[in-house]
C-alpha cells in the first residue's frame, strides 16, 4: 500500500521560476508518472493542495478529462489551488499538468487504481446513460479495490479483527454507517466494538481508555477528519493495534496506520461511490468467520432464524 512520502519539509509556498523548470525537468524529462512525481514530493505541498494531489493520485482519469474548477470542486478545494499546485509541481497552469494525467492515462499505469477503472465503460455500450455510468464505475471501483489489496494485507487485518481484546471504530461524518455496520457485522460473531462517530466528550473517553490491547480501526474518505487523525496518533503513541480503511492512497490516517486497506471511490456522481466499501467491510466480517465456523455456528444459526 502507498503511503505518504517522508522526504524533508521543504518550502509550502510555490517554487521560483528555476525551481519550476527544475521540477519539469526532474519530473516529466525523467520519466517519472504524474502520479509517482506528486507522491515523491507530497511533504512539500501545504494542506490544500494535498487535497489536491491526493485526488489527482486515486483519480487519474478526472484529472485528465476535467477542468481545473471540476476538480477543484471533486477534490473540495478551490480552483487557484489547483493552479497553484500544479505551478508547484514545475507547471506552467494546470493545462501543462493535465497533459501530463492525459500521457499517463493513456499509457496505462499497470495495475494500478486508476488504470483498473478506465475499463469500467466496458460494462455497457459507448453510448451509456448516467445510470449505466454510475453502475459501470461502482463495478470498476470494485476490481479496483480487490487489485490494490493483498492476501497478506488481508490475512493481516482479519487476524487483529479476530483475537482482539478491545475494538474502537472511528469514523466520522459520511463513514460513520461503515462503522455502525462493521459493529453490527462484529457483533454477530460476538465480537462487541465501539465506534466513535462524534467530536463529544464521551468519543474522546473512548480514545482516552486506548491501550495495547486495543485494536483501533479508522475509516477515511478524502481529506481525514482531524479527531480520525488524533485518534490513530494516540492509539500509536498507546502502542495500541492499528487498521486504517482509506479511498485515499496518500492518507493522513494510513500514514500512522499498521495496516492499511485500500478502497476505490470514483464516481460520475455527486457523491463518492462507497459501493466498494461496503463489500471490504462485508468480505472482512466474512473472513473473521471463516477463521472458524464451528465456534460461530450457533450465532449465525440463530440470527438466520430470526
Amino acid at each position: 500500500m502507498s503511503k505518504t512520502a517522508t522526504k524533508p519539509r521543504t518550502r509550502r509556498n510555490g517554487p521560483t521560476t528555476s525551481s519550476r523548470t527544475s521540477g519539469s525537468e526532474n519530473g516529466a524529462k525523467a520519466g517519472k508518472t504524474l502520479s509517482a512525481y506528486i507522491t515523491e514530493r507530497f511533504d512539500e505541498f501545504s494542506r490544500s493542495q494535498k487535497d489536491v494531489a491526493r485526488y489527482i493520485v486515486d483519480h487519474l482519469e478526472e484529472a485528465a478529462f476535467q477542468t481545473a474548477e471540476e476538480l477543484a470542486r471533486r477534490a473540495n478545494t478551490s480552483s487557484s489551488t489547483v493552479v497553484r499546485f500544479s505551478q508547484a509541481l514545475g507547471f506552467d497552469g494546470y493545462p501543462e499538468l493535465q497533459q501530463a494525467a492525459i500521457e499517463e492515462y493513456r499509457h496505462g499505469a499497470g495495475g494500478s487504481p486508476e488504470a483498473a477503472s478506465s475499463s469500467g465503460g466496458l460494462l455497457f455500450d459507448f453510448d451509456h446513460t448516467e445510470f449505466e455510468a454510475a453502475l459501470a464505475a461502482d463495478h470498476a471501483n470494485i476490481e479496483s479495490t480487490v487489485r490494490g489489496l493483498s492476501r497478506e494485507q488481508i490475512d493481516d487485518c482479519v487476524r487483529e479483527l479476530a483475537t482482539a481484546q478491545r475494538v474502537v471504530i472511528v469514523a466520522m461524518d459520511q463513514m460513520a454507517f461503515f462503522a455502525s455496520y462493521l459493529r453490527h457485522m462484529l457483533a454477530l460473531l460476538d465480537i462487541r466494538a465501539e465506534c466513535v462517530t462524534q467530536p463529544r466528550q464521551e468519543s474522546i473517553t473512548r480514545l482516552g481508555n486506548t491501550d495495547e490491547n486495543t485494536l483501533v480501526v479508522c475509516f477515511s474518505a478524502g481529506r481525514a477528519h482531524p479527531l480520525a487523525v488524533r485518534a490513530m496518533k494516540l492509539a500509536r503513541h498507546r502502542g495500541a493495534r492499528t487498521i486504517a480503511i482509506s479511498d485515499a492512497t496518500l492518507s493522513e490516517v494510513g500514514e500512522h496506520a499498521e495496516h492499511t486497506l485500500y478502497w476505490s471511490s470514483d464516481s460520475p456522481s455527486y457523491t463518492r461511490s462507497t459501493t466498494a466499501l461496503l463489500s471490504l467491510v462485508q468480505a472482512l466480517s466474512y473472513a473473521v468467520y471463516a477463521r472458524d465456523k464451528g465456534a460461530f455456528k450457533d450465532r449465525i444459526r440463530a440470527f438466520k432464524l430470526k
